[in-house]
Parts: C-alpha cells; sequence; structure tokens
C-alpha cells in the first residue's frame, strides 16, 4: 500500500469507469449474450494453458487474436452509438457552468403533454414526441418543419390529429419549447423487439438509442401510452405515471447536477495537485 501513489489512484478510477460504461451499455442491448460468451472463451484459454493443452491452447489462442476483428463487427451498433453521443453531446458541461434549465417552461410542457396524451390515448391518435436533453437533435429537427413555440394541449392534439399534415412525425421539444413537427426519427436495429410493435415505437426506441431524449408514445391501434428511455421501453402507462417518469427524467437535474460536476472537478483538481507535488519531491 505504501508504493500506490495518486496517479495510480487516478488510472485506476478512469480504468473502472471506462469499464463499468461499457458494462452498462451492454447490460442494455443484446451484447450482453456476447460478452458472456467471451468470457466462457477467455476461461477456457486459461484452463487449457493452466492444463498444458496445446493444440487447445493453440486454437483457442487463435480465436482471440482475431477476436478484435469480430468484436469490431459484432458491436458495431453499440460502438456507432457510443460514438454520436460523444459527438452530439456538449463535452464541455463538466468543464463550465451549466446553463440554467427553464424549470418553469418544462414543468408546463410536462403538464400540457400528460392533459393531450390522456385524451389521445382515450381517442386512439397515435402521437410521439421527443424531449431533448444533452444529446442536440438538430439533424432530425431539419427533417420536419421547424417550429418555435410553448406547448398547449391543444396543439399538440391538433399537430397529432390523423388528417393534420404533421401528424405522421414527431415533434421535438427543446427546453419546454416545441422546435419541430413532423421529423423523422431513426429505427430502431434491435431484432428482438416484439411483433406488436408499430413504427412509432420503433422509432421511439430508435430515438433513444441514439440520444439521450426521452421519447413518449400513443399507439394508434390500442391507444396505450408507453415512453422509451436509453433503448428501453416502457408500455402501458397510466397518464399518472407518465407524468411521474418525465418529472423524474426532466426535472431531475435541477441545479444538483451542476454542484456534482463542481465537487467532481474540485476532487480531481486536488489529486492532480497531489499528484505534482509528489513528482517534485521524486
Amino acid at each position: 500500500m505504501s508504493t500506490i501513489k495518486v496517479k495510480d489512484l487516478v488510472d485506476v478510477a478512469i480504468l473502472s469507469l471506462v469499464i463499468y460504461k461499457a458494462l452498462w451499455l451492454m447490460r442494455k442491448t443484446s451484447s450482453g449474450r456476447v460478452l458472456r460468451g467471451i468470457t466462457v472463451l477467455i476461461l477456457a484459454l486459461c484452463l487449457a494453458y493452466g492444463f498444458r493443452l496445446t493444440a487447445t491452447g493453440y486454437l483457442l489462442n487463435k480465436v482471440v487474436e482475431w477476436g478484435i476483428l469480430m468484436l469490431v463487427i459484432l458491436f458495431q451498433p453499440e460502438l456507432r452509438q457510443a460514438l454520436e453521443r460523444m459527438g452530439s453531446g456538449k463535452l464541455t458541461d463538466v468543464f463550465s457552468t451549466s446553463r440554467p434549465l427553464p424549470l418553469h417552461d418544462i414543468d408546463t410542457a410536462i403538464t400540457q403533454t400528460v392533459e393531450a396524451y390522456t385524451s389521445m390515448s382515450k381517442d386512439k391518435v397515435g402521437a410521439l414526441m421527443v424531449f431533448e436533453r444533452k444529446n442536440l437533435l438538430d439533424d432530425v429537427i431539419k427533417t420536419g418543419t421547424a417550429l418555435d413555440c410553448s406547448i398547449s394541449s391543444e396543439l399538440l392534439k391538433n399537430l397529432f390529429w390523423n388528417k393534420a399534415p404533421l401528424h405522421d412525425g414527431a415533434v421535438i421539444v427543446r427546453d419546454g419549447r416545441i422546435v419541430g413537427a413532423g421529423c423523422m426519427l431513426p429505427l430502431s436495429g434491435n431484432t428482438n423487439l416484439s411483433r406488436d410493435l408499430g413504427m412509432r415505437h420503433r422509432a421511439g426506441i430508435g430515438m433513444s438509442e441514439h440520444s439521450d431524449a426521452v421519447v413518449v408514445i400513443v399507439s394508434e391501434e390500442t391507444g396505450s401510452i408507453s415512453a422509451a428511455v436509453g433503448g428501453m421501453l416502457k408500455r402501458h402507462l397510466a397518464p399518472e405515471t407518465l407524468e411521474r417518469l418525465l418529472r423524474n427524467e426532466l426535472l431531475a437535474d435541477d441545479g444538483s447536477g451542476e454542484e456534482k460536476n463542481r465537487a467532481a472537478m474540485q476532487m480531481l483538481t486536488n489529486l492532480f495537485a497531489r499528484w505534482k507535488i509528489e513528482e517534485e519531491e521524486n
């Protein structure tokens, strides 16, 4: 323990964070089964070397050598998703003071959305709304009609009315305001989705896979309300459950996130300061 330095702790912390994020991403997709298969392969290789099984060890070693290329091919969707999030996210949020969220506008947007979804669910009117968070959705907005207006229940019901010109696309919400309507969303590439899910649900799941957005859906066939977050779909939500979910997802960072960022930056600053002192002493 006496030989452990601050830079060693920083090194372990970074590696642990990368491994944790990779496992968390795989847990939410079918890639978890592939990861278990890779673990079995590595254990088999270790046993082969342990019992000195020359032929088996040689064969498994060749499989592992080609494994990197196989992983790139197998995890191509997950790697692309991670790179898209890194590219579209606001990477400077950790190092700068975040702009204050218009909490009043978001609170009003949630209330009006729940009211509209309750009505559209009863009338079986299909609806698809995307609540943008840190990942900017400018490319998605360009596929539809750009708007800039506050959210109201009546406006949403008019936009999603089955004879309205924009009813087939998605409504994009940024900071509690509608910034796009009739927008096209990327479909999910998950082959394990239920067959009874329509295009709205697949588009909603796809959007949540490619960004950190919260997507809420009303089925035109059944009138059931669903929400997609992080590639996971929650179905058959009651209006009260929908409101609670939106508040938890959209109003959770009401200033506490900024304090956490400041605390993390302060901790890193202290670690690097101690690291510099140790280097100078050596």
